[in-house]
Formats: structure tokens, sequence, C-alpha cells
């Protein structure tokens, strides 16, 4: 089955208001979990304990401020592999920073959120953000 979702999280609260989140909206079924940058390159290259994946993730929410690894080199490996030109990048950030934005979209991101600070806001900016990339894009395949 292909996974719905990738969502890479460092911060456990965090992760929980996403996972919460996520699950709310009831048609989101598989999602999976990297921790830092370099899990998150492992699963997305399929190396290590993920080299048997067979498919991609349909979206990946990627926090920017990442232990090994931070979110915008995930993105620029990211898009230097071809088979993972297409997979939808939305970075999910408490940063504000125009810098960070602009490096984040600059190198191949598919957008930028800014994370709320409340459960409510962070479900609302989950949902709008999983409509869009989950239910009205098309990927190859759809």
């Amino acid at each position: 089955m292909t996974v719905d979702v990738l969502v890479v999280e460092d911060n456990p609260a965090d992760l929980e208001f996403t996972l919460r989140g996520l699950h709310a909206l009831g048609y989101v079924t598989e999602i999976d979990v990297a921790r830092d940058g370099e899990e998150a390159l492992d699963y997305l290259l399929r190396r290590g304990d993920h080299q048997h994946r067979k498919s991609s993730p349909r979206l990946v929410l990627l926090d920017l401020k990442l232990p090994r690894i931070d979110g915008l080199e995930v993105v620029r490996t990211v898009r230097r592999e071809p088979h993972l030109a297409i997979v939808p990048i939305v970075v999910l950030s408490s940063s504000k920073e125009p810098k960070d934005v602009q490096d984040c979209l600059a190198a191949g991101a598919n957008g930028y959120v800014v994370k709320p600070v409340d459960y409510q806001s962070l479900r609302e900016a989950l949902a709008h953000v999983a409509e869009y990339w989950l239910r009205l894009n098309r990927l190859p395949g759809d």
C-alpha cells in the first residue's frame, strides 16, 4: 500500500499533534514517521532499513530544524533524485524567517507552512495542506 504521508518531525509534542490532526481528517490512512533528516533521507532514498520499500509517499511534511541533517538539506538532496522529483514536500516549520521560506522554496519545496502554536489551528492548516496535496493534486497513476 502507498503511504499517504511521511511526517519528518523531531519534537515529540509537535509530532503527536501532527499525527492526531492527520488522523482526524478521516482519509489519511497510511502515515510513516522519520525523526531526523538522516532517517528521512534513508526512507525516501530507500536505504538501510527502508531498502525494500516499493513506493514513495504521496506527501512529505518536513520540519526545517532537524537533528543530524536539517530540512533544507533534505529538500536539496531529494530534489536531485529523478524518482523523487514529483513527490510533494511541504515544509511545516515554526520559523517565520523570510530567508528560511526563500531557501526552502528555492531548493524545491512545494510549500512552506508556519506551524500554528495551538492544536486546533494546526489541525485546520493540516486539513488545507492534505486536501490539496492528497485529494485535489494529481500524481502519475492517479
